[in-house]
């Protein structure tokens, strides 16, 4: 039981150690600023990715229609995957002339194997004209500033690859709150990681990369058998190549918004989704910053298990690490909060320091033995 507690409470250290580590590398991302004269020159070319989006794809067409680059320097691609509802229809029907639809059901069958996802983007990339790439999802919005403020960094640091920042939005319940405040910090561990060189992340709905370098590390090969990961895959295969010409880009007008998923169903499922990809990563840095997190919380949930067995070892360690913890995000998550202006996020914290320590622990356990779950209507195993 000693053992147990010493274990446990190094876990615990050495997390809050991680994470005044992230903060500082948050903090020394300098904040973009787009130049207002921009005007831009870079063709690109927008891939969204679409599954039974009927109720969002208008939003995020509308989005992009409004956006202030100029609209002869973009093309939108919309990729249907397999859609049951009325989505391709909406698409067809948007009044611009720089909006595409390709159905994927032209290249890929229904009951293929793999990811659709990486499917629909690699049919999308044979008819892209952009030498620039840009990654979003279906149930996206952005202000009118994101694709030239993404264009600009690109332009001024030559960036293989770049990842952007994504928020939640429009909460209504704590689960989503949760979310939201959760996705800041996310967002700041993104940062983070590729400012430090390791532990990089992104997310694919708001990524941009170069075709030509799409094509010079052969896309998604090698990894097209996993259902989820398309976004961090690529960044690995592309970091690997070109290690100091992968950037973030740290604005308030480059953010894509999304809505958290609303039942506890719907967000297990994403959280799963995410976390079934980890074991594939080949980074031993990034698998035991995972880890470490993970025990940490291990830790925490087996002392309750285990409390009644000896009040006085497993309540030491259960409270030693919960307050460790939860001095570590408190402090991080009220610097990424406020960078992203939802401060108000953080009169739930004490909840969601409980909610983020349950699905920690539950995910990474349920990553490991659970041999499928659910995603857009899909069996996923």
């Amino acid at each position: 039981m000693i053992v147990f507690l010493i274990f446990s409470l190094v876990c615990a250290i050495s997390y809050f150690i991680l994470i005044i580590g992230v903060v500082k590398a948050w903090k020394r991302i300098p904040e973009f600023k787009r130049d207002e004269g921009f005007s831009g020159n870079t063709l690109i070319s927008i891939l969204i990715p679409a599954r039974n989006e009927e109720k969002n794809i208008s939003k995020l067409l509308s989005c992009i229609d409004n956006q202030n680059y100029p609209k002869e320097l973009f093309e939108v691609i919309v990729i249907d995957d397999h859609s049951e509802d009325g989505t391709p229809e909406i698409v067809k029907s948007f009044p611009a002339g720089n909006i595409s639809l390709i159905s994927l059901s032209e290249y890929v069958d229904e009951n293929a194997t793999g990811s659709f996802k990486k499917a629909a983007i690699e049919t999308a990339m044979k008819f892209a004209k952009g030498d620039l790439i840009i990654q979003t999802d279906a149930d996206c919005e952005m202000g009118k500033e994101w694709l030239s403020s993404i264009a600009d960094f690109h332009a001024r640091t030559g960036y293989k690859m770049i990842a952007a920042p994504v928020n939640f939005h429009k909460e209504k319940s704590l689960l989503e709150k949760f979310q939201s405040l959760d996705f800041t910090g996310m967002m700041g561990v993104t940062g983070a990681g590729i400012e430090l060189g390791f532990m990089r992340m992104c997310n694919g709905a708001n990524l941009a990369y170069e075709k030509r370098v799409f094509k010079e590390v052969n896309g998604f090969e090698g990894n097209e058998d996993k259902a989820s990961g398309d976004d961090m895959f690529l960044l690995h295969k592309i970091a690997e190549k070109y290690p100091d010409k992968i950037g973030f880009l740290k604005s308030l007008e480059a953010v894509v918004f999304t809505e958290a998923k609303p039942t506890l169903k719907t967000f297990f499922s994403q959280r799963l989704r995410w976390a079934t990809k980890n074991a594939a990563y080949d980074d031993f840095r990034v698998l035991a910053v995972n880890a470490l997190v993970f025990f940490t919380c291990f830790a925490f949930f087996t002392s309750l298990i285990f409390l009644p067995f000896n009040p006085l070892i497993f309540g030491i360690t259960a409270l030693g690490i919960i307050i460790i913890k939860g001095i570590a995000d408190f402090y991080f998550l009220n610097i990424t909060s406020s960078y992203f202006n939802r401060k108000d996020l953080m009169k739930i914290f004490i909840p969601a320091q409980f909610m983020h320590t349950a699905y920690i622990f539950v995910i990474g356990m349920a990553a490991n033995f659970v041999g499928s779950y659910e995603w857009k209507g899909r069996k996923v195993r």
